[in-house]
């Protein structure tokens, strides 16, 4: 053969083996969703069970030298939650209700139905809207006037142009609805928000001693800032709060012993 070479053609595939000691059985993984939301207390009365398609499966791979993530997801043809599904949730019983940014088109109309309901209550009975806006997706970008309170994503800010989560705020200052409230994280860097006095305010990180698992480090967030809020505390209390719980996450593996 001499210096001649060998053409191969075909498929490179990084393949990543996930070794453990048990495997769920097949076709139990909802079930075992169900039963860790049990574990944790979180009420699944409202859930819109679909009658076809799959759970979404995601592989994550965690890099415990620096944290960080790698996530291969499986998307599955399940649906995403419908106005239809939406028009069976007894408002009544929520004080705030948060979309995470997806099927926007359908989102819009939920929303509305809510301000509908907000229009016939009490101040004190109303319901409080928020949305995050975490994909560079251009349909999602309709949800900026929706919410009382808008997440906006460093990927987001980003494609946009920006260069820090200051600029972030006061270039989609615009965008969101008179009264509201935008915020937006900017990962080591902490994290900005503007109120309806349009004055910008900053809460640095709080990064854990050792970095473990940045994976859900943001839903972690925008869950403790709305926790803070519902609870009485101020603006600026509520982005703190969401740094150093967010920060707590990212030094543990998932989120169990968190708040300890």
């Amino acid at each position: 053969m001499g210096d001649k070479k060998i053409l191969s053609i075909g498929l490179v595939c990084l393949d990543i083996i996930n070794v453990v000691d048990k495997y769920p059985e097949e076709d139990t993984d909802t079930s075992f969703i169900v039963g860790d939301f049990a574990r944790r207390g979180v009420d699944i009365s409202g859930v819109a069970w679909q009658q076809w398609g799959e759970t979404p499966c995601a592989c994550c791979v965690v890099c415990p030298t620096n944290g960080s993530r790698t996530v291969v997801l499986s998307d599955t043809n399940l649906p995403d939650v419908s106005v239809e599904d939406f028009s069976k949730v007894d408002l009544s019983q929520y004080k705030w209700v948060h979309w995470e940014g997806r099927n926007a088109d359908e989102q819009v109309k939920m929303i509305e139905r809510v301000r509908e309901y907000n229009s016939k209550q009490e101040e004190k009975t109303r319901i409080t809207i928020s949305v995050e806006i975490e994909k560079t997706r251009e349909p999602l970008y309709q949800l900026f006037p929706l919410g009382d309170l808008v997440f906006v994503s460093k990927d987001v800010a980003q494609h946009f142009g920006f260069d820090s989560a200051s600029a972030a705020l006061k270039g989609f200052s615009s965008r969101v609805r008179k009264g509201a409230t935008l915020i937006c994280a900017w990962a080591e860097k902490g994290a900005d928000a503007m109120g309806p006095d349009g004055v910008v305010i900053h809460s640095d990180a709080f990064p854990p001693e050792k970095l473990v698992d940045t994976l859900g480090a943001g839903d972690t967030f925008n869950a403790s800032v709305i926790y803070s809020l519902l609870n009485g505390g101020s603006l600026q209390d509520a982005l703190t709060f969401g740094c150093q719980i967010a920060g707590k996450k990212c030094g543990v593996h998932g989120y169990d012993g968190i708040l300890h």
